[in-house]
């Protein structure tokens, strides 16, 4: 039996049991029936999780570029491995087959060791969503550089900061990108963050604006020409299953960004069966992923995930509302896309308006949607599954981090049943325990609990460059002997978990430990109410009060403010109880969001307790201009 792909719900149990009983039997079959090695491993798996110290495929060898590309080309050479959709509706697409991604990947590759890149160095990226950055990525994971991708979107000075932490030698960018009807200028803002990086020795330039620019003798180059000379033959690095494969840091929201490693082999088992699974991914699908590659999102399942199980991916440049609010839908009409992955703050922006921008396209080719990011509240999970699933497909809610490498808790689609908001289940693997605040393991169900892993699994990220300390002290420390995922969950009567938030998202009022995700799912579910965040504030008779910032989706429409506030808090008490009543509600016209779309919550706490002193690094925030509004509106 192979354990690769699971069929059904008993076979599901039977292979998580399996994965418990024996996890290195498990993933050495896993390992061996499904990838290309140089050498296999003989040691499955070694770890200590009090030192944070973790292995898998112990020795092996073996090139991830060789099992994306290489040993699908005789099969499947003349398939599209990457559909690219630009940001203009009104120009093509660009459909790449798995040749062409091999011998520009190939020539990438080449240009790179011409370079001077070697093994071991480090890259920055810095490239808007087209083809050149999936490009890139191979090209550095072929050759052995190790790959440090940062979003086409965040400042200069958040830039220089990933640069420096990881002293990377060379930067990919570009002249500028397109985003909606905004052209950004990428390489300004990277010769900006160039002042303060001695480790930068060459900077590859894609022309894709056609931008004026300026370009620095003796550093910068344009890419194209090197391209376009290089040769199509590379031979791929062997790589040890432990070498680091890329560096991704998290996107800041609590304090100095944390560069995560993630290294070869365990990354390439996990990401690849992880994908498979969880989208029920079938030979002539075609899969979208609507994050940015970026992200830990964009990295497994834009990139690895597809590309290691021979899929058809899409890649889009553009954003959800240019032209107008029915790009997604049009894309995937247009590609006859089967499985859409996407963000629950997407969701929630398109679900504010005209049902007519989803309703002018049938949508049949839809297999499967899914979210990721964040837990989807429940109006959200039943728009997405009525208006774009049209009640057929399955909406799998993935629970994961960029620590995680891959998807830990999710619906299998077609054969977990999914229930609105619960991530569900965990993969086979995944040994997921609740603890309580003494530290103890919960056994109940119908309970809350600390969210954590006692067993390593292959994607688990090795450490943070430069500094193992800090990874052993953050997610290591907490509960001894398991990784702490920083979060708390519920699980319910029959084992299924949701996700009630970050665990320092968890505010104590009058001795009750309240979850702020559940109220936030409440207030949203009020029809004025567009999205929420809720804080604590200090309060001199709870110990905690609760402070929520609230915006309205017409705000011309709901005038009487002060009945408005008591309906979001009748919501609460019928959904949660009168104890988790908001005691201020200001509204607003947005959240303070970094680029990744998390709220920045450290600042709206500060800004609850009145403290406006310092609110640390705003330089990653979409929005920065956001937070005086909001903290001129305090109540």
């Amino acid at each position: 039996m192979s354990y690769y792909k699971i069929e059904n719900l008993e076979q599901y149990f039977k292979h998580y049991n399996k994965s418990v009983r024996e996890p290195r039997k498990f993933w050495s079959k896993i390992a061996s029936e499904n990838f290309t090695w140089y050498q296999e491993s003989e040691k499955i798996v070694e770890f200590d999780m009090a030192e944070a110290k973790i292995k898998w495929f112990v020795d092996a060898k073996v090139n991830i570029v060789k099992n994306c590309l290489d040993r699908h080309l005789s099969k499947r050479g003349e398939k599209t491995a990457i559909i690219f959709e630009p940001n203009n509706p009104n120009d093509s697409a660009e459909h790449i087959t798995y040749n062409d991604l091999y011998s520009r990947v190939s020539k990438m590759a080449n240009v790179l060791r011409e370079q001077g890149i070697k093994k071991g160095d480090r890259v920055c990226i810095y490239l808007p969503m087209i083809p050149e950055i999936a490009v890139s990525v191979l090209a550095c994971a072929r050759i052995g550089a190790i790959h440090s991708v940062v979003f086409a979107g965040f400042s200069a000075s958040a830039v220089a900061t990933r640069i420096n932490d990881s002293e990377c030698k060379m930067v990919i960018t570009s002249d500028g990108g397109f985003r909606g009807e905004k052209t950004i200028d990428l390489k300004g803002i990277i010769d900006e963050a160039l002042l303060n990086c001695p480790s930068v020795e060459n900077v590859l330039v894609v022309k894709r604006t056609n931008s004026s620019i300026k370009m620095k003798e003796g550093r910068d180059q344009w890419l194209q020409p090197l391209t376009e000379a290089a040769s199509d033959n590379c031979i791929a690095e062997i790589m040890d299953s432990e070498d680091p494969l890329f560096i991704l840091y998290t996107s800041g929201s609590t304090g100095k960004p944390k560069g995560m490693v993630h290294t070869t082999a365990g990354y390439m088992v996990y990401t690849a069966y992880s994908f498979k699974n969880v989208f029920n991914y079938e030979e002539n699908d075609v899969f979208w992923c609507t994050a940015d590659i970026g992200w830990i999102t964009g990295h497994s399942y834009i990139l690895y995930g597809p590309l290691l199980n021979g899929a058809t991916t899409v890649m889009f440049e553009g954003v959800p509302t240019y032209p107008d609010f029915s790009r997604f839908w049009e894309i995937i009409e247009k590609h006859k896309v089967t499985q859409f992955y996407t963000a629950p703050t997407a969701i929630r922006s398109l679900a504010k308006e005209n049902l007519s921008y989803v309703q002018k396209y049938p949508l049949k080719s839809l297999k499967v949607i899914g979210s990721v990011g964040e837990p989807i509240n429940e109006e959200a999970w039943h728009w997405y599954n009525d208006h774009v699933g049209g009640k057929r497909c399955p909406l799998v809610d993935t629970w994961w981090q960029t620590e995680t490498g891959g998807i830990l808790i999710s619906a299998l689609a077609f054969i977990t049943p999914t229930k609105p908001t619960y991530a569900s289940l965990p993969l086979p693997g995944i040994q997921v325990v609740l603890m309580d605040e003494k530290r103890n393991e919960i056994e109940d169900n119908q309970v809350t609990g600390s969210l954590c892993i006692k067993f390593p699994w292959p994607g688990i990220a090795r450490t943070i460059w430069g500094d193992h300390q800090r990874y052993k002290d953050t997610y290591f420390s907490a509960f001894p002997g398991k990784y702490f995922t920083g979060d708390g969950a519920l699980r319910d009567e029959v084992g299924y978990y949701r996700i009630t938030g970050r665990v320092d998202d968890v505010i104590i009022v009058s001795g009750h430990n309240l979850g702020t995700a559940p109220i936030e799912d409440a207030i949203n579910e009020h029809p004025a109410v567009a999205e929420s965040a809720v804080v604590g504030f200090p309060h001199d008779v709870k110990g905690n009060a609760l402070y929520g910032f609230v915006i309205l989706k017409e705000s011309g429409e709901y005038r009487d403010r002060a009945n408005l506030t008591k309906e979001i808090n009748q919501h609460i008490s019928d959904h949660i109880g009168p104890i988790a009543k908001l005691d201020k509600i200001q509204f607003v016209s947005g959240l303070p969001k970094t680029r990744s779309g998390k709220i920045m919550r450290r600042i709206l706490r500060k800004i609850a307790e009145g403290d406006f002193s310092n609110f640390g690094d705003t330089s990653t925030l979409l929005n920065p201009e956001i937070v005086d509004e909001i903290k001129e509106g305090r109540l």
